[in-house]
């Protein structure tokens, strides 16, 4: 599978080989060992903690209720009781569906049951042709369907990953290197710089740790970890004690006590929503659904009108039944499912070089009926790098940053003048870029980072003003590390001019660095720092932190307590490029894109206005608030809200179900395993194969190879475009069907001459159920077709506006081929001229009907005649055909036809196009129509109500 070969968002390493070894060891224990399991078990319970309880208890009562010893770690009798008592540390996930019953499965579409009710009909009836053709189409389609869905079901697998093969425990006073699944509630863990939380821990020991915890809580930054219990419970983001299973060290080192293993850990609950969620059936597929049931209805409806017929004029009801039975098959559209899946399948390849990836063929049409996107966005609507973007100096210097990622690219300019700024062009900024630049332990190689995201920002911005050399001038002597108890970091330094004279430099919270300044920097020269400079640096701070930007305070000087305090830097994850003109057409063409995400509502609501995706009109919603209503009183707010902040998983699946309640057909974009079960809940899922967990990947319907929002505007389009072009099919094959179904029907209702033998139908029918006909579901992509709004789920594609057409289409070619056929009968006796005429009447009525079925709104003129060189070579070898079957001898005797004359050929190529321009006509007509009822709309004042 294609999803196998991305980068893994977590270690690959099997964990077969360790779970076969441990599960002998633990099968050959003695059961004298399990005598004095039994024994130990009659002590007091273990009592399980979740993460929240467990962020708030006092450690000397938590390790009481979990009987755990921190020093010594557990016994192996301990940890053999607690195992059967909880289990192992891992993911059970079911047995996979055998291969022969998917397959089977895919019969259980109404369109292939009644296809394969066709079949059986044409074998009774002895049409074996129809029955061969009727199989062959049915088996193209159901494993053409299979095979883009086999490796689709694996995102509760994918979770299995999350959980490392090995890590390190303290067991009966020695650190050991064992399996992570043999993990126990209670059990003491080590975990340091690279490694990945082995299970929920509550640590109680932190030295400088950083945890990456964006896959699980969204938060673009590392978290900052701590050991003191928290006064209250909040949201995830908020437990700085407890490390999640799944999250990855990135600084620093520490210890805790293990409070949740297994399905029971915060990752644990992502897994059985997992399991219990079913991915809900795309909107194309009920259509489906909702058609098959209508041609069901027209073949019995056909059998019933023959025999009504049959017995008003006294025949035989068997003999009508057999013939309205084989009417009724004829009239089955078999091609139908075949160009279903050639244009779901042409679709996935467009979408594919447009760097998309679609696992399921029906999800890339599902986006053309979304009317809202539910996005994620760190690493979706933002870059996910964090990027310097404003500098304000000690001394009231403003400056703007450009340019986003790990490099050097962008500049600094003077706000307001524009003034491009280097180095130490202007001192104040310059003193800030460098304090920030020598104050870090991140490095850049090749626009790659090593190290923190914000380190890796100041960095960045300093290679912008030509200050990356700076370290060249000073020798580091210490360094004073981060924590979240003193919430700064600093260096002390000596300048290689002036080795026997310290500077510190210092970063950090506003409120933790300015207490060691005693002066601010004013163009370069120190001055005293004054109660009212102080108030007016606090209110700085705040606007900046408003704007949704992480604030961070530089300062230098030779002593820690009279430092010169030199100014902020403004921080944040910038949106992409593309994400507010995307945003912006999509809302234009009725589809609300609404952001889900982890973070704090200033950093969503900043983002959401620069991106176009929030306005004051607009409500927010926390996950606290999220919490207090049940699913009913979420649908009745959900589409007023813009922003959704601190969201959990469950939060994000509420979303999605809520929005689905009030008929909306949701797209879901996300790209770490706190969006899964959301991705796997929406109409469709949209993850990002760079930044996106494997998780993510496998939940999604779709993946975006770029991890370019923009993307979704492709697949709109397509999404759009598809449904349109299997409704142009349907158009026209029903439309010749019911005039074929029309012309035997009428000349048996009145004892006339059938018009058309046996071999000439097979033709008709090749034509219907053909190349012509499958050309049509290959139609390129009308670019207009992003500006309509998205289709209305609730209709079918046999509507009541197709159906009209269809009608119309079919009385025009039955009245000619009628008309052609009584002039040619003009003494009552049928002659081989009448058929040939009869039947080259029809087929050129096919072809004219063929062109104008390209489009249901645009004239052909338009759209280009041949813009569908596929369409235009059918067409032509169909003409070319029936010449053959016209003037080649052989074949004039197998369909019973005989040459026409030049002028036969003008009179019937005249009256075949008239069902062209009567088509163009009611298109002209109904474009006229729509324009005026949308400049009548336009005049009141009215928004989509998404």
């Amino acid at each position: 599978m294609a999803q196998r070969a991305f980068l893994s968002h977590f270690q690959k390493v099997s964990l077969v080989f360790a779970r076969k070894k441990y599960q002998q060891v633990l099968e050959g224990e003695t059961d004298t060992e399990l005598q004095e399991v039994e024994i130990n078990s009659k002590k007091e319970p273990i009592i399980s903690v979740s993460s929240k309880e467990a962020s708030t208890r006092q450690l000397d009562e938590l390790i009481s209720d979990l009987q755990a010893d921190l020093e010594n770690g557990l016994a192996d009798g301990q940890v053999l009781e607690r195992r059967q008592q909880f289990g192992w540390n891992d993911f059970e996930v079911d047995k996979p569906e055998p291969i022969w019953k998917k397959y089977l499965g895919q019969f259980k579409d109404p369109l292939i049951l009644l296809l394969l009710a066709s079949a059986v009909i044409s074998v009774i009836t002895n049409e074996i042709e129809d029955a061969v053709s009727i199989t062959v189409a049915i088996v193209i389609v159901v494993t053409v369907a299979f095979v883009q869905e086999y490796h689709s079901e694996k995102s509760v697998q994918e979770l299995g990953k999350l959980i490392p093969p090995e890590c390190n425990c303290i067991r009966e006073g020695k650190v050991e290197h064992l399996p992570a699944r043999e993990l126990v509630l209670g059990d003491t863990v080590c975990i340091s710089i690279g490694d990945r939380v082995p299970a929920d821990i509550r640590l109680f020991e932190a030295v400088d740790l950083l945890i990456d915890e964006s896959s699980y809580t969204g938060e673009s930054e590392a978290s900052n970890k701590s050991t003191a219990s928290l006064p209250e419970s909040g949201d995830t983001t908020s437990f700085q004690n407890i490390a999640f299973m799944g999250t990855l060290v990135q600084y620093g080192n520490g210890k805790g006590i293990v409070i949740a293993t297994g399905e029971n850990s915060e990752f644990g609950e992502v897994f059985k929503m997992m399991q219990t969620e079913k991915a809900p059936k795309t909107p194309l597929q009920k259509s489906m659904d909702k058609l098959g049931k209508q041609l069901s209805l027209f073949s019995f409806s056909i059998i019933g009108l023959m025999m009504l017929i049959g017995w008003l004029q006294g025949k035989s009801l068997l003999g009508m039944f057999t013939i309205g039975v084989s009417l009724a098959v004829a009239a089955i559209p078999e091609g139908l499912p075949i160009v279903v899946t050639v244009t779901l399948a042409l679709g996935v390849i467009r979408m594919s070089k447009k760097r998309v990836i679609v696992k399921k063929l029906p999800v890339v049409e599902t986006l053309g009926c979304c009317n809202v996107i539910c996005s994620d966005k760190t690493g979706t609507l933002t870059a996910n790098q964090m990027t310097v973007t404003r500098l304000l100096a000690s001394d009231g210097t403003r400056a703007e940053v450009t340019g986003t990622g790990y490099n050097g690219k962008g500049d600094v300019h003077l706000l307001p003048s524009g003034e491009l700024v280097k180095a130490f062009s202007n001192v104040s900024i310059g003193k800030l870029v460098e304090a920030g630049y020598l104050c870090n332990n991140a490095a850049i190689n090749e626009d790659t980072l090593i190290g923190q995201p914000t380190e890796g920002a100041l960095i960045a911005l300093a290679m912008k003003m030509g200050l990356d050399q700076a370290e060249q001038n000073y020798i580091r002597k210490n360094e004073y590390p981060f924590s979240s108890e003193k919430k700064w970091m600093a260096v002390k330094c000596v300048h290689k001019s002036q080795e026997m004279e310290d500077i510190y430099f210092m970063k950090g919270a506003y409120e933790a660095v300015i207490q060691y300044c005693s002066k601010y920097n004013n163009s370069g020269m120190p001055v005293p720092l004054t109660p009212q400079q102080r108030a007016l640096y606090v209110q700085q701070q705040a606007k900046l932190g408003e704007e949704g930007l992480r604030v961070l305070t530089l300062a230098v000087g030779c002593e820690l307590g009279e430092l010169t305090f030199l100014g902020f830097i403004g921080i944040i994850d910038p949106p992409r490029a593309e994400v507010k003109a995307a945003i912006q057409l999509l809302q234009n063409s009725g589809v609300a894109v609404k952001m889900v995400t982890g973070d704090s509502m200033a950093t969503a609501i900043s983002l959401g206005r620069s991106i176009g995706l929030y306005n004051d009109d607009m409500e927010v919603m926390s996950g606290e608030q999220l919490d207090q209503m049940n699913i009913d009183d979420l649908s009745h707010l959900v589409m007023k809200v813009g922003i959704f902040f601190r969201t959990s998983p469950k939060h994000k699946q509420n979303i999605v179900k809520a929005l689905q309640s009030n008929n909306a057909v949701v797209g879901m974009t996300g790209d770490g395993v706190n969006d899964a079960v959301a991705l796997k809940s929406a109409d469709i899922g949209i993850a990002m194969r760079g930044t996106g967990s494997d998780v993510s990947k496998e939940a999604a319907g779709m993946i975006l190879v770029d991890d370019d929002f923009s993307s979704i505007l492709s697949a709109v389009e397509e999404g759009k475009g598809i449904f349109y072009n299997i409704k142009n099919f349907v158009w026209f094959q029903l439309s010749t069907s019911i005039s074929a179904l029309s012309l035997i029907v009428l000349s048996t209702a009145f004892n006339m001459p059938n018009p058309l033998n046996p071999m000439q139908i097979l033709w008709i029918n090749i034509i219907m159920d053909g190349p012509p006909a499958q050309s049509l579901g290959v139609e390129p992509v009308d670019k207009d077709v992003i500006k309509l709004p998205p289709r209305n789920i609730k209709d079918s594609i046999l509507n009541k506006g197709l159906l009209i057409k269809i009608l119309f289409s079919a009385v025009i070619i039955m009245s000619g081929t009628l008309f052609v056929y009584w002039k040619e009968l003009p003494e009552g006796k049928i002659s081989t001229r009448t058929t040939t005429m009869t039947f080259t009447c029809f087929v050129f009525f096919d072809m004219f009907n063929a062109l104008s079925c390209r489009s249901q709104t645009k004239s052909i003129f338009k759209i280009g005649l041949f813009r569908n060189r596929v369409f235009v070579y059918t067409v032509l070898g169909s003409l070319l055909g029936q010449m053959a079957v016209i003037y080649f001898p052989p074949l004039q005797r197998v369909f019973k036809t005989e040459a026409l004359g030049a002028l036969d050929l003008l009179f019937l190529v005249a009256l075949a196009s008239s069902v062209f321009f009567a088509l163009e006509l009611w298109k002209l007509i109904e474009r006229i129509w729509l324009s005026a009822t949308a400049r009548k709309k336009s005049r009141n004042v009215g928004v989509h109500p998404w």
